[in-house]
């Protein structure tokens, strides 16, 4: 028998019913195109796109999706009505207040959908018989981050000085509790339960981003205005992946909590190795440089909120018990960037540049 890794993607997600909350988001609006490239069956739970631009317009990405429904990850009976005439097979959660400084001005939004939202999901799978792997997927920031040189690993103590960071560390024991209480194997065959899982990465970039107060959507509204970008933080560093490096890996993770069941139910880390990790200044010398119109940053002095300046993810447990790994470098994670958006600015379709961003990122596979 071939091990997870081994079986094409193509082949394993042809057919499957995916439900994916999130999917008008910047990450969930990749993963849809992503499984429909596959042949999957997708269905959606979201929010409307909330920026304008956004990928998920701009990329047509309700086209050919089972369902795409716009409704609030907040409201148990819309959700678990949306799951049950799904009839999913996996489950993907990524339906979440995404960022830092807006957990600053609306906290008691931020942890009533980052974790309430979590507790629904999770009820409305655990009504649900056909589900057979769900992914919550949460973020780096769950850890309690003393700001230290080493790699956070999977056993480390979940914590947060901000909002946001806090709501993902309380998504992850609301996780673990539900997967103990609700989804641990027993007596029964197992294949009435659904195997949980969750995942952890960060800091991803690529083309169709246009969120606020996020470093390259910040950097490119400035570039193709021709004003200078103004960046916070230009010693913070960060671990910095394309985004379909951590999609891998939760297509990975989903993989094999169908097929294995509860062998990998348990939190992992999908983050770039060492040479990936570049300060924010740095890497907005290389964007700017990239786009090739001359400029450079200023840095922003008013007084801003607190965000963490080092933060990495040791990912070793996903390298070795799934196989998975990053694939692109930290100059390629670059420039596959700069010319998505510079593509678009020339003319080509959203959904275009996408597919093929896709495309190439298989073939490396």
């Amino acid at each position: 028998m071939k091990r997870i890794w081994e079986i094409p993607v193509n082949d394993f997600y042809k057919g499957k019913r995916v439900f994916l909350t999130g999917h008008t988001g910047f990450k969930g609006g990749w993963l849809v195109l992503w499984l429909q490239s596959m042949g999957a069956e997708v269905h959606g739970y979201a929010l409307s796109p909330p920026t304008e631009p956004n990928l998920f317009t701009l990329a047509r990405v309700e086209e050919g999706m089972g369902s795409s429904i716009v409704a609030d990850i907040r409201d148990a009976v819309a959700l678990a009505d949306a799951i049950q005439s799904a009839c999913p097979e996996i489950v993907i959660h990524m339906a979440a207040q995404p960022l830092v400084r807006s957990s600053y001005e609306g906290p008691a939004e931020t942890f009533s959908t980052n974790v309430m939202g979590t507790v629904n999901l999770l009820e409305a799978v655990r009504h649900t018989d056909t589900v057979k792997a769900v992914v919550i997927v949460t973020s780096d920031k769950c850890y309690e981050n003393r700001e230290w040189l080493w790699s956070y690993r999977e056993n480390e103590a979940m914590g947060g000085h901000d909002p946001y960071s806090c709501s993902k560390a309380c998504a992850e024991l609301v996780t673990t509790s539900y997967r103990r209480s609700f989804f641990s194997p027993t007596d029964e065959p197992e294949s009435h339960y659904a195997a949980v899982a969750s995942a952890r990465a960060g800091n991803v970039i690529g083309g169709g981003d246009w969120a606020l107060d996020r470093l390259v959507p910040d950097i490119i509204r400035s570039l193709l205005v021709n004003q200078p970008p103004t960046i916070r933080n230009p010693l913070a560093t960060r671990p910095w992946q394309h985004v379909l490096e951590p999609l891998c890996g939760y297509l990975t993770l989903a993989k094999s909590l169908y097929q294995d069941h509860h062998r990998t139910a348990e939190a992992w880390n999908f983050g770039p190795g060492e040479e990936s990790v570049r300060s924010v200044g740095e890497v907005s010398d290389w964007l700017i440089k990239r786009w090739g119109e001359g400029g450079k940053w200023e840095q922003d002095l008013s007084s801003n909120p607190h965000e963490a300046k080092l933060l990495k993810l040791d990912s070793s447990k996903a390298r070795c018990n799934l196989g998975w790994t990053t694939v692109l470098s930290i100059e390629e994670t670059l420039d596959w960037t700069v010319q998505w958006y510079r593509g678009l600015k020339a003319g080509e379709k959203g959904r275009d540049l996408t597919l093929r961003d896709i495309e190439h990122y298989q073939s490396r596979l």
